[in-house]
């Protein structure tokens, strides 16, 4: 049967899920996680919500979906070890370094594998499983097919979100919130810039980037079918009312194996909507019917909140099933046990039975007796008693009995597992470079790749590798220049898209491309099957020293530095494979599975210009992607060329100028601002987060 996994974003999410019928629940401690907006436990709120979960039976994830920088990788370690010493059953994980480290200072903690992460496709799956993770949250993008695909050939566990807020961007590659006001997504403080109004030639009236919630209430049994472990209710900053309300609906269809009501569906759609639910990614059904925006809760919606606050506040409606056990023999100690599913038992001596003066106690006596647990967490299925005649214990013995054998096979259930603690990993060795850093050109377009830009000879040339399979010729300047290319692979490549993409690479390699640029780690043995060295690109988020080295020793050749982190921590990072840098041009606020461009022209225009206006004024390029997927670009242009210092002794391999927009003139013009030919200045400048840091 399929597990419920339910947000719990507080003490009372905690038990409003539970009560309500969640298999597990999943919550923040500390800061490290995807919602620190949430309100994350305390250490000793965290402890009790844990002990409670485990009386009842259901597990516990704890949230460490955040990229961690090297100076808080030892604060996440301890977080992580209290969680596992306080009896979480699993945390989830978005950092390849922090992922690292923990799978040597917690071995026998299992590690889930965050949606954050961009599993898309089974390679990134079994990447996950390689790394030490026992499941894989899949990216909500994918379709019913997709997903029974991964989950059927998978080798760990696949999880998926049936309800709740759905992302534009693909998750982990979200870098809008921090680009813009330097809130990031990746690091648990995303603005949700995608809830705001935007326009695409028109009124400043349109939400073309906020999504319905999603609502798959009605194909559980299709997900289970695929293979699915476990479906995920999104909502760790919703109320503990709309916690139990979902919960309880999904915790009933899954159990009953039957579709919602239409009572149940109104539960869910006066719980929380965007002008209705969704079911577009799962049923490959993208377009403008997925987009919604936020009404105001009506009253029947709090009235529908406080009939759940009075339900699951009243008492146990969550109750395990337990069956006790009785040997009554005269003139020794009653015996008396009680046992649950799991094999977890208590036993305990009770009183000498008395001589019965009328009639004794007999197995359907104590039977019933021992059948009222009610004010507890469990209830009987049945007493086996061993009783010889004649004997008798009164009622208050044997209710006496009854209470001590609960509380002890609650604690037997609140037992915390016994686990290995070692010590962190030691920092990767490094080495920075002093020389002057290996310059790289990205281009986006064929048209971009003019004589003239290959006379200013670049070391390296990154091309798209859609661009290499459509015109090999076009590098040919560049190569003779001495420059070496390097395929730039999709971020998103599906399963479904893997052999277009495989063909892809065969015609890169047959023009003498022996590099390939990743941005996930699914995408590492796309590469290497097509014969490719494999480098790192700014997708796969390096944000500290262990990723460098988990990436080296994947047998990546270079890495490229997060654009989240600030100059310093660059300068500071343990440099165990060659690192970049971006620093020049407009970087990459999301990239997303629809369409915005014919969401909003209800036609594919993607051979003209298309930009997003925001309520400043600021127009953000929108750039057709591999898979008709959107690339939405920052309003303005990263330029660095005046801070060359800063970036020449930060110890780096290459510094790449990543050219989207540019006319070829003006990646003319930019490349030669680099190498201090002219002083050449972009409008709408800015040095991105180098200097600033995100939250």
């Amino acid at each position: 049967m399929l597990e419920l996994l339910s947000p719990a974003g507080s003490p009372d999410a905690v038990i409003a899920a539970v009560q309500n019928g969640a298999d597990a629940v999943y919550m923040g401690f500390g800061t490290h996680n995807a919602r620190r907006g949430a309100n994350n436990f305390t250490e000793e709120e965290f402890v009790k919500a844990v002990r409670y979960c485990r009386i009842r039976g259901c597990k516990v994830y704890v949230t460490l979906n955040t990229l961690v920088g090297d100076r808080e990788l030892d604060a996440a370690v301890e977080l992580a070890r209290r969680a596992s010493d306080y009896g979480a059953d699993a945390v989830l994980v978005q950092d390849l370094g922090l992922l690292r480290v923990l799978r040597e200072a917690v071995p026998d903690l299992p590690l889930h594998a965050s949606t954050q992460m961009g599993i898309h496709n089974l390679a990134g799956v079994e990447a996950a499983a390689e790394m030490g993770c026992t499941r894989a949250v899949l990216a909500r993008e994918l379709s019913l097919d997709q997903i029974r695909e991964i989950s059927r050939r998978a080798s760990i566990e696949t999880e998926v979100f049936v309800h709740g807020a759905l992302c534009f961007c693909h998750s982990g590659q979200c870098y809008m919130s921090a680009l813009i006001g330097r809130r990031s997504g990746n690091r648990g403080a995303c603005a949700q810039p995608c809830r705001m109004q935007y326009s695409m030639g028109g009124r400043l009236d349109e939400y073309p980037l906020s999504l319905k919630d999603n609502c798959l209430v009605d194909h559980l049994r299709q997900l289970e079918d695929a293979g699915v472990a476990c479906v995920k209710i999104e909502g760790r900053m919703k109320r503990p009312e709309y916690v139990a309300v979902v919960t309880d609906v999904y915790a009933r269809c899954i159990h009953e194996g039957r579709a919602p009501t239409p009572a149940e569906r109104e539960k869910l759609e006066q719980a929380f909507s965007r002008q209705g639910f969704t079911q577009g990614y799962l049923l490959d059904q993208k377009g403008p019917d997925m987009l919604g925006k936020r009404e105001e809760s009506d009253r029947q919606a709090e009235k529908l909140f406080a009939a759940a606050r009075r339900a699951y506040g009243e008492g146990e409606r969550r109750r395990v099933p337990v069956k006790f056990y009785v040997v009554a023999r005269p003139d020794e100690p009653v015996v008396a046990a009680v046992e649950d599913a799991e094999h977890n038992r208590a036993m305990l001596l009770g009183p000498v039975p008395e001589k019965a003066q009328r009639a004794g106690m007999t197995a359907e006596s104590l039977a019933d007796q021992f059948a009222k647990t009610g004010g507890t967490p469990y209830y009987s299925i049945g007493t086996e008693a061993r009783v010889e005649p004649g004997l008798f214990l009164p009622a208050s013995a044997v209710n006496d009995l009854r209470r001590r054998l609960i509380t002890e096979l609650k604690e037997e259930r609140a037992k915390l597992p016994e686990r290995r603690d070692r010590p962190m990993p030691p920092m990767p060795e490094g080495r920075n470079r002093y020389a002057e850093p290996a310059r790289i050109y990205q281009v986006l377009t064929a048209g971009q790749l003019t004589p003239e830009l290959a006379a200013l000879k670049p070391d390296w040339l990154y091309v798209p590798v859609e661009v290499l399979g459509e015109s090999p010729e076009c590098v040919e300047p560049f190569q003779k220049q001495g420059a070496r290319i390097a395929a730039v692979l999709p971020r998103v490549v599906t399963d479904d898209q893997s052999e277009e993409l495989r063909q892809l690479l065969r015609a890169a390699a047959d023009c003498g491309v022996e590099d390939a640029l990743v941005s996930n780690m699914g995408h590492i043995l796309l590469a290497r099957r097509a014969g490719m060295q494999v480098r790192g690109d700014f997708g796969l988020n390096v944000f500290n020293s262990h990723t460098v080295e988990l990436l080296r020793q994947a047998g990546l050749r270079s890495v490229t530095a997060s654009f989240e982190l600030r100059m310093a921590q660059i300068r500071d990072l343990a440099k165990a494979v060659d690192t970049e840098m971006i620093v020049y041009g407009r970087l990459p606020c999301m990239i997303t599975e629809q369409c915005v461009i014919r969401n909003s022209a209800g036609r594919c225009s993607c051979h003209v210009q298309n930009q997003l206006t925001d309520r400043h004024g600021s127009a953000f390029p929108v750039v057709r992607a591999f898979g008709c997927r959107n690339v939405i670009y920052n309003a303005n242009k990263l330029y660095l060329a005046d801070k060359r210092e800063d970036y020449e002794t930060a110890g780096l391999w290459g510094a790449r100028l990543l050219f989207t927009t540019e006319t070829p003139r003006a990646c003319v013009e930019v490349a030669r601002s680099y190498l201090g030919l002219t002083d050449y200045r972009p409008n709408g400048l800015t040095r991105g987060l180098y200097y600033r840091g995100v939250e």
